[in-house]
């Protein structure tokens, strides 16, 4: 059989050009001369299963766009998969290129069997949460429903994300200023407008078509329910049209989708895809530039990175939570390998509870998982005004992660070991998941291991793991 020779001459000059790199430079990330990436550049030698591999690697984002046809997508999955660390001996690009080219159908059949591994890890958390005593019985509330819904679509939803960027590119400015949101709904939706104090974040009167913001919350507060209602109305139809085909059990939590709904088309609608996309890679996804550029708050910014799951137009895997100052988790969403538990709070030696009781102070984490991957996560406490003495202001963190092969690209790795991962602090999911048997924060056996209990002998937990 002869190998697939590849020429991507036309493909490595526009990455190394929407990297601004000189020649020397993207030779020194391939590990390269100057003059055999020279040869690449103009089709006069074929990539490599080396470089193929090295590109992937340092151009995770950039080259998964250029993997197109059924070959070369074959080889990137298996790629993917063989990295796992279930795999104690990794195998050599040359041995990734030999097995995709001459046993496709064994690939395929590695690829899933690898995929179905990983969907069983997340039916464990499924049957962690049947365990909790919220949810006896096994029905889901509508709020749960929702929420695995948004888990299942991988909170990208993209005729509402592409609606919503078509709206902003008529209301022009790089992202759509206050002003012109009131002018839209005043003059093109026939929208009366007001700002004063309410109970809540916002009324809007449908039969007198009049929307109440509360001038209590900040400024990016303000914009964003702005965003809200002028979505909810403008989109109706496509936010309908996803609602009705989600086939969710109750009326409460199609209602919930709908709100859910016209909250992300206004995220996309303040932070459009692509302008968005492209201004977190340039500035290496720091979220203050990101907040101050787009004129949104630190968590909007944070939850529109999570949603960068556009087909050909990825941004990095990023997985995003917020939690409360009782360890709750409000909201998560991942795409990365990181499932988070379903019922109950995260692992305790997380980052992100130390930021909660430290507010607008930014802290950085290197975390590796029981399997074996490693994580960079940023995490932030936040405090959301009330804009009233006797209503007590709300006070959470949030925290933004990727893998650390993504590392380059997050500027919150700055200074992390994440090379070797010696510094990574090791973490589980849940307790009731985690499988780690020298933990000392543990709060909870796992559940399905069985504890040893000595009673002339104590620990700093009152049993070892079976």
């Amino acid at each position: 059989m002869n190998k697939r020779r590849i020429f991507a001459g036309e493909r490595l000059r526009s990455l190394r050009d929407s990297r601004d790199l000189k020649q020397a430079e993207m030779a020194g990330r391939l590990g390269i001369s100057v003059s055999y990436l020279s040869q690449l550049e103009h089709n006069d030698r074929p990539l490599t299963p080396a470089l193929l591999e090295a590109l992937s690697r340092d151009f995770p984002i950039d080259w998964d766009a250029f993997e197109e046809d059924t070959a070369t997508r074959r080889f990137a999955a298996l790629r993917e998969a063989a990295a796992d660390p279930l795999f104690t001996t990794g195998l050599s690009p040359d041995q990734l290129t030999r097995f995709a080219e001459q046993q496709p159908v064994l690939a395929d059949q590695f690829i899933q069997l690898h995929a179905a591994y990983r969907r069983a890890g997340e039916r464990i958390q499924i049957v962690d949460e049947a365990m909790s005593s919220d949810n006896v019985g096994g029905s889901r509330l509508p709020w749960e429903e929702v929420r695995d819904w948004f888990h299942d679509a991988g909170n990208y939803v993209d005729p509402l994300d592409r609606a919503a960027e078509a709206l902003a590119m008529r209301l022009k400015g790089f992202s759509p200023t206050t002003a012109a949101l009131e002018q839209y709904l005043r003059q093109d939706l026939g929208i009366s407008l007001m700002y004063q104090s309410v109970a809540g974040l916002r009324e809007f009167d449908a039969t007198m078509r009049h929307l109440v913001i509360d001038q209590g919350q900040p400024s990016e507060g303000q914009r964003f329910q702005l965003a809200h209602q002028l979505a909810a109305l403008a989109l109706r139809e496509e936010i309908s049209s996803v609602v009705e085909n989600a086939k969710l059990r109750t009326a409460a939590a199609r209602q919930l989708l709908f709100v859910g709904l016209a909250n992300y088309a206004a995220g996309a609608l303040l932070m459009p895809y692509t302008r968005f996309r492209d201004t977190a890679r340039t500035v290496r996804h720091d979220i203050d530039r990101l907040r101050q550029s787009f004129g949104v708050s630190f968590e909007q910014a944070c939850h529109r990175l999570s949603t960068l799951q556009r087909p050909a137009q990825r941004g990095i895997p990023f997985f995003f939570c917020r939690v409360d100052m009782a360890g709750n988790i409000t909201k998560r969403h991942s795409a990365t390998r990181l499932q988070f538990a379903r019922f109950g709070g995260a692992c305790p030696l997380w980052v992100v509870h130390e930021a909660v009781a430290i507010p607008d102070r930014i802290l950085v984490q290197l975390a590796e998982t029981p399997d074996g991957v490693r994580y960079v996560s940023m995490a932030k406490g936040l405090v959301k005004p009330s804009g009233r003495y006797d209503r007590n202001p709300r006070r959470y963190a949030v925290a933004l992660g990727c893998e650390a092969d993504h590392a380059r690209e997050f500027i919150y790795a700055d200074g992390l070991d994440v090379g070797t991962g010696r510094a990574a602090t090791k973490i589980g999911i849940s307790c009731r998941l985690c499988p780690r048997d020298d933990c000392d924060q543990r709060a909870f056996p796992p559940s399905d291991r069985d504890i040893i209990v000595d009673p002339d002998r104590r620990e700093i937990v009152p049993y070892r793991i079976g």
